[in-house]
C-alpha cells in the first residue's frame, strides 16, 4: 500500500493548537504500517471522552472546545481518522473502505487501552466510532453524537439505486456551487422519501469528480459567513494555480487546506463519501449487527445536534425509538450547522460536560461552561 505522510511544516503556526502529538502505528490488510495521530490534552485521572471528527476536516474541529472540557476536568482524546490531519494518507481510492476505517480505529483504540470512554463523534467520526463502540461495547461507559448516525438502507428501491447510480457515473460535471445548491436543499431524516438521497448523491459525485478539492473553501464556509466573492476568487486562483499564494482564503480554510500538501493526499476526501451507506452496499450486515447492539444498550446516551444542518437533521430519531439508553437525558438543539463543535463550542461542551458528571459517580473538580438549551 502506499502510504502518504503530510510533513510536519505543513502545520507549522496552526494558531489555537498547541496540542502535543501523539502517534500509534498499526496494521493495514496488507501488513503496511498506517500511522494515526491523537491529541491528549487535560487530567490524566479525569474522566475520558473520545472526540472523533467527519470528513473532510480533522481534529482542528475540536481546538475550541478542548480548553472548556480540560477545565471542566476531563481529559480529551481527539484522533485524526486515516487520511486527515497528521494521520498517515493511504494514496489509492481501494485503500479506503468502511469497513478498513473502523478495523484501524478498532486497533488504534486497543493499542491505545482506553476505558471507561465518552465517546461523542459528528459525521463520519459518528459512522466510525458508532461501530467501534458496537465492537468494544465494554471500554465505553456512555456514548454522545451529534449531527451523524449509523446509516441502514437495505428498502432502498432497486429503481432508486440504479438512478443514484447512473447519475453518480454520468459524465455531468458539478461545480461547488451547484453541489452546494442541492445540499442545501437536503431535507435529513425529514420531506420526501429519498429525495436526500438523491441529493446527498452530488456531493458523493463532486468529491469524487475533482481530485483536488477545495477542502479549506467548504470547511471555512460551513464554519463562519464568508463574502461570496472572496469564496469565488480563492476557487479561481486555485483552478489556475495560485491557490497557495492566494490574498483571498479566510484562516480557517487555510488551516483545513494544511493537511493536504497537494492533491495527492486528499483520496480520503474523495472516496469515503461514496461510502456512505445510504443505498444497500457491502456494509450492510455489519450496520444491522452494530444497529442490534444498540437497541440494546442501556448506558447513557445523548443526542445533541444543530437542527440547521440540512445533512443530518432529524439524525436523532431513529436513535430516540430504539436505544434504551436515551431515555430520561436531556438531548438538545443547539445551531451551530453541520460543523457545530466550531461554532458552539463552548455551549456543547458544557453539555458533555454534564452529561459525563450527571451519569457517573465522579465529582466535578471544576465548574464546567453551562449548558444553556
Amino acid at each position: 500500500m502506499d502510504i502518504l505522510r503530510t510533513p510536519d511544516h505543513c502545520f507549522d503556526n496552526i494558531p489555537e493548537y498547541p496540542f502535543a502529538p501523539h502517534y500509534t502505528t498499526v496494521k493495514t490488510h496488507d501488513g503496511s504500517d498506517l500511522r494515526i495521530h491523537h491529541i491528549d490534552e487535560g487530567p490524566k485521572d479525569g474522566p475520558i471522552i473520545l472526540c472523533m471528527h467527519g470528513q473532510p476536516v480533522w481534529s482542528y474541529l475540536y481546538a475550541r472546545m478542548i480548553p472548556h472540557l480540560v477545565k471542566a476536568g476531563i481529559r480529551v482524546i481527539a484522533p485524526d481518522l486515516p487520511g486527515y490531519g497528521k494521520s498517515d494518507k493511504p494514496a489509492a481510492r481501494e485503500d479506503y473502505t468502511y469497513q478498513r476505517q473502523v478495523d484501524w480505529m478498532n486497533q488504534w483504540l486497543v493499542q491505545n487501552d482506553f476505558t471507561n470512554l465518552t465517546f461523542f463523534g459528528q459525521d463520519w467520526g459518528g459512522l466510525i466510532g458508532l461501530r467501534m463502540v458496537a465492537d468494544n461495547g465494554d471500554r465505553f461507559a456512555r456514548v454522545a453524537i451529534g449531527n451523524t448516525g449509523l446509516p441502514y438502507s437495505p428498502d432502498v428501491p432497486q429503481e432508486v439505486v440504479e438512478e443514484i447510480t447512473a447519475f453518480r457515473n454520468s459524465k455531468k460535471k458539478l461545480n461547488l456551487f451547484s453541489m452546494m445548491a442541492q445540499i442545501r436543499k437536503m431535507d435529513g431524516a425529514g420531506g420526501e422519501k429519498y429525495s436526500s438521497l438523491r441529493q446527498f448523491s452530488h456531493w458523493q459525485k463532486y468529491t469524487w469528480q475533482n481530485k483536488d478539492v477545495p477542502v479549506g473553501i467548504i470547511s471555512s464556509s460551513q464554519m463562519e459567513k464568508r463574502n461570496p466573492l472572496s469564496v469565488a476568487l480563492e476557487l479561481f486562483m486555485r483552478t489556475i494555480g495560485l491557490g497557495k499564494i492566494s490574498p483571498f482564503p479566510s484562516q480557517l480554510s487555510t488551516i483545513y487546506e494544511a493537511p493536504f500538501p497537494s492533491p495527492e493526499y486528499k483520496m480520503a476526501v474523495r472516496a469515503m463519501p461514496t461510502q456512505v451507506p445510504i443505498m444497500p452496499d457491502p456494509s450492510l450486515e455489519a450496520q444491522k449487527k452494530a444497529w442490534n447492539f444498540f437497541e440494546t444498550f442501556e448506558k447513557p446516551f445523548l443526542c445533541v445536534g444543530a437542527g440547521n444542518d440540512p445533512i443530518t437533521n432529524g439524525f436523532e430519531k431513529p436513535w430516540l425509538a430504539k436505544v434504551p439508553g436515551t431515555r430520561g437525558q436531556p438531548h438538545a438543539t443547539i445551531g451551530g450547522g453541520h460543523f457545530f463543535q466550531w461554532a458552539k463550542a463552548e455551549k456543547l461542551s458544557g453539555i458533555l460536560a454534564d452529561f459525563i458528571f450527571k451519569n457517573s459517580a465522579g465529582e466535578r473538580p471544576i465548574k464546567s461552561p453551562e449548558a444553556s438549551v
